[in-house]
């Protein structure tokens, strides 16, 4: 299918200047700086969290992913092993077929969300309009701020690895859905500058699951249709794709396609909620797939108590939210006694929101949600559950290990 030329007419956000700047493989490159000697090698991160070493670990030296039992999934790894097929979210014993002689190292959540305080306020003091994406990403409006724009992104490169040692990829485009795709042209230690004009040479070519939002159940759909690249999206038929995708996905995907994206960074102080939710690449049964989504949840889990524990806050209420194999979307809630940002205790709260959802069918989303935030020491006591830990740890739970 031929590419078609998309309209240029004036845009609001045309004369907008927003990057998207991604840390290059983020926990990995943290435990880099406490491990220089695995430069260059494949190296995995995940399982458990990071125990205090014990007399004689230093003449174990690193353990081997081939020597891995258990249910953990890959919460990252250096490109090295990317290389190999590891990828964020694999089962470790599925990445141990894959790069059986790559080094794994467990999680140091707390040491990431150190680091991620660290990059983001070097960015601060350059560019202080900011969008808060996650522990290892950011959107940054660099409209008013002075300087040409290379220029300005190569500052905020080096400011953040003088302030951590790590590198960045940055991409920089009229607004949040190109900048997304442009930070990952030239990873890692990447710079990329796209305007408009650039749509038909540097966009349309990428497959189109390289937008964000369309997921690889989106992706196999658009296939079925003939449309394997963003510019064949560009160029398809608006009413066949909302026939197929529905009103809203299907107008939204013609949209992303001629990059178009309006939205506004949201830069608001006050954090209401915070969550961390995967997609993933083939449906998941809640039994015969259940040892994988519980290495997913509990990734989760730490994840998202490494970003409260970053924001400073402590979460009232935890949810969940499953997406089925037919597209139906469900989300529990519960409120807890003791306001946590412990992971077990998130970890808890979840499995007692998936009590109460059918788990009958293949699930292609997984996600989990920390709401109801408040300062430490809004709440008084230790226990995270007050007097509910009793009711919530009784229970048979589904994903439990």
């Amino acid at each position: 299918m031929e590419c078609l030329e998309s309209s240029r007419s004036p845009l609001p956000w045309s004369g907008r200047r927003i990057a998207h700047l991604d840390m290059d493989a983020f926990f990995a490159s943290v435990e880099l700086l406490s491990y220089p000697e695995l430069r260059g090698q494949p190296v995995v991160v995940g399982g458990r969290r990071r125990r205090d070493p014990e007399p004689g670990d230093a003449k174990r030296g690193f353990g081997r992913l081939k020597d891995y039992a258990g249910r953990g999934v890959a919460t990252t790894a250096t490109y090295e092993a990317r290389a190999l097929g590891v990828h964020s979210g694999l089962g470790l014993m599925k990445a141990a077929a894959l790069a059986p002689e790559a080094i794994l190292l467990p999680a140091d959540f707390p040491a990431y969300a150190r680091m991620s305080r660290l990059f983001k306020a070097a960015v601060a003091a350059v560019a202080p309009v900011i969008e808060d994406r996650g522990i290892d990403e950011i959107f940054i409006d660099l409209t008013d701020v002075p300087g040409e724009t290379v220029a300005l992104a190569q500052r905020i490169k080096d400011a953040v690895g003088r302030a951590t040692g790590l590198s960045c990829s940055i991409g920089i485009t009229p607004n949040k859905l190109l900048s997304k795709i442009a930070s990952e042209l030239q990873k890692p230690n990447g710079l990329t500058v796209l305007t408009l004009d650039d749509l038909a040479t540097r966009v349309w070519p990428l497959p189109c699951s390289a937008i964000n939002g369309i997921g690889p159940k989106a992706s196999a759909a658009l296939e079925a249709m003939g449309l394997c690249r963003i510019g064949q999206l560009a160029a398809a038929d608006p009413g066949a794709l909302v026939a197929r995708f529905g009103r809203s996905y299907g107008a939204w995907l013609w949209e992303a396609a001629h990059g178009r994206d309006p939205r506004p960074l949201v830069t608001e102080r006050e954090v209401k909620s915070v969550s961390r939710e995967t997609t993933f690449e083939r449906d998941l049964h809640p039994r015969r797939d259940r040892d994988t989504l519980t290495g997913i949840l509990l990734d989760q889990c730490q994840r998202l108590g490494a970003d409260l524990e970053r924001k400073g806050r402590l979460a009232r209420t935890i949810g969940i939210k499953l997406r089925y194999d037919t597209f139906q979307t469900v989300t529990r809630d519960l409120t807890l006694a003791r306001a946590t940002a412990d992971p077990l205790a998130i970890r808890d709260a979840a499995r007692a929101c998936l009590r109460r959802v059918p788990l009958d069918r293949p699930l292609r989303l997984l996600g989990i949600r920390a709401g109801s935030l408040e300062l430490p020491g809004a709440s008084a006591g230790e226990d995270p559950f007050g007097e509910g830990a009793a009711r919530v740890s009784g229970m048979l739970l589904p994903l439990e290990p």
